[in-house]
């Protein structure tokens, strides 16, 4: 993959601002855009234009065809949840009118390299990888120290989203951790570099962590003006996340760490925020829908308004009901039938899906109007506190510490269910088996159910209602659950498996 060549899609956004600001610095050619040497040049006379370049990456992540093709199913990080929850066996497709993810669900995907769902993973998280790789060349080099505040906050973000980036790699396109030898992916850290062989699965995460241990130094004085932007509770995220796939006992100990301070400084998802209540036909908690960015429990996500430029393309598109969406018109994409069973009946997350699975008091449009929103201003989440307090008590038993693991379970059961006296008697892999199914149902629909998957070594079942393979078992690492790399990447990198 020659990375510098697939430029500046990740940087579009910024390039447009930068063209409409700060003239003095940009002698443009014959273009109205600034070319890869003019912004470089640029931003060493003023590393704030950098921030622009920041926007773009972020802009990225919700950007149609940032996956390199023009599917209604390649809308950026979104989409990508969608395929890992339908990975994961617990978004049940039971509509084909369209087709969108037909390959996914039938794991053509998964089997076959040539297939275009295959290649836009692939193709969206480098474009994310070389966006970040821009910023920091142009800060001087991956290696380099930043100091000066502004500096460091550019290159702490820059960090956090190639390591972002670099872990649904993994996940993608990995089958586990292994033993560390395994060979899985290109390492790209500039914009210089040509074809690069496959690295090994520890020189990956040792990236990553490295990345995110410096994003989180270079952002703890960093307050962001919106939440699109990646901070430090962000950037202990997405490390919380690395280490605990990675699961050595240091690094469960840091997941304890980490997701203890994220939910120490940020509110859980209350009662009214997570499913809408009626009386009479009438929405009574307008603070519910999953559709607010300023949600408090939000500690990532965008605010989509009309200069998004988001319409059926979009995740609302694809999922919600109330949005003129495939979900609507033929194509819907429900709970898988024997998770939403073993849903207590005092659960108020039962209230999230109807009879039929579909997630109609979970996520919809404010207006409730059957196929009503056509431009989508309701926001995208892509992390909120309820996930780390659920990672903050799997760590815990993974660690051997059962009562605390269950006094850190039962923190969010008290917000969603009458009775949960019988955590008390769990210990060991039931307790672990039971924050398993607490993260699937909480986090239905936000892809990280997979990540759960694969960090615990599950095996899953589809059931009754999936289209396909309905009552078959595979288990975490079957080749029907990882993506193998694309061939677009096998054609053009000669040294691919060097």
């Amino acid at each position: 993959m020659k990375l510098k060549y697939i430029l500046l899609s990740a940087v579009a956004g910024a390039t447009m601002i930068l063209t409409g600001c700060k003239k003095d610095y940009l002698e443009l050619n014959s273009t109205e855009f600034i070319s890869y040497d003019q912004l470089l040049e640029a931003s060493r006379k003023d590393p704030g234009l950098l921030a622009g370049t920041v926007n773009g990456l972020y802009a990225t992540m919700y950007q149609v065809g940032s996956g390199g093709t023009t599917g209604h199913d390649d809308f950026g990080q979104k989409g990508y949840d969608i395929f890992l929850d339908m990975l994961s066996g617990d978004m049940a497709l039971i509509g084909v009118t369209y087709g969108w993810y037909t390959p996914v669900v039938r794991f053509q995907a998964s089997l076959d390299y040539t297939r275009n769902n295959n290649y836009q993973p692939w193709r969206f998280y480098y474009r994310l990888i070389l966006g970040a790789n821009t910023v920091l060349d142009a800060l001087g080099g991956d290696t380099i120290p930043q100091t000066e505040p502004e500096r460091r906050h550019i290159a702490g973000q820059a960090k956090a989203m190639r390591a972002y980036a670099y872990f649904y790699l993994t996940q993608f396109y990995s089958k586990e951790y292994g033993d560390g030898t395994e060979k899985i992916l290109p390492i790209y850290t500039n914009t210089k570099m040509v074809n690069q062989p496959k690295s090994t699965t520890k020189q990956v995460f040792d990236l990553m962590v490295k990345d995110l241990d410096t994003a989180q130094n270079y952002l703890s004085d960093f307050n962001r003006a919106t939440k699109d932007q990646v901070n430090s509770n962000v950037a202990k995220g997405m490390l919380a996340y690395v280490l605990a796939y990675r699961g050595t006992q240091e690094d469960l100990e840091r997941v304890v760490t980490l997701t203890q301070e994220i939910v120490d400084a940020n509110p859980l998802t209350t009662p009214d925020e997570t499913v809408a209540r009626f009386v009479n036909g009438v929405l009574q908690n307008p603070q519910s829908g999953f559709n607010n960015v300023a949600t408090p429990s939000w500690i990532w996500g965008v605010d989509l308004t009309l200069a998004s430029n988001l319409d059926l393309v979009s995740w609302w598109g694809q999922m919600d009901y109330f949005t003129y969406s495939y979900a609507g018109a033929g194509d819907a994409k429900v709970m898988d039938a024997s998770l939403q069973a073993s849903i207590k009946a005092d659960d108020i997350r039962r209230g999230q899906f109807h009879s039929t699975g579909r997630p109609l008091q979970k996520f919809f449009d404010p207006a409730r109007k059957a196929m009503g929103q056509r431009s989508v201003t309701t926001d995208y989440i892509y992390m909120r506190t309820d996930e780390f307090l659920l990672l903050n008590a799997e760590a815990k038993v993974r660690l051997g510490q059962d009562g605390p693991a269950r006094d850190a379970l039962k923190l969010l059961l008290d917000e969603r269910v009458t009775d949960y006296a019988y955590v008390d008697a769990l210990s060991g892999p039931g307790l672990l088996d039971e924050i398993y199914k607490q993260t699937r149902i909480e986090l239905w629909g936000e892809g990280k159910s997979y990540l759960a998957m694969k960090r615990l070594k599950k095996s899953i079942t589809r059931g009754p209602n999936h289209l396909y393979f309905a009552g078959n078992t595979y288990a975490y690492n079957a080749p029907e659950l990882t993506f193998p790399i694309p061939q677009a990447e096998v054609l053009n990198n000669p040294v691919l498996n060097n």
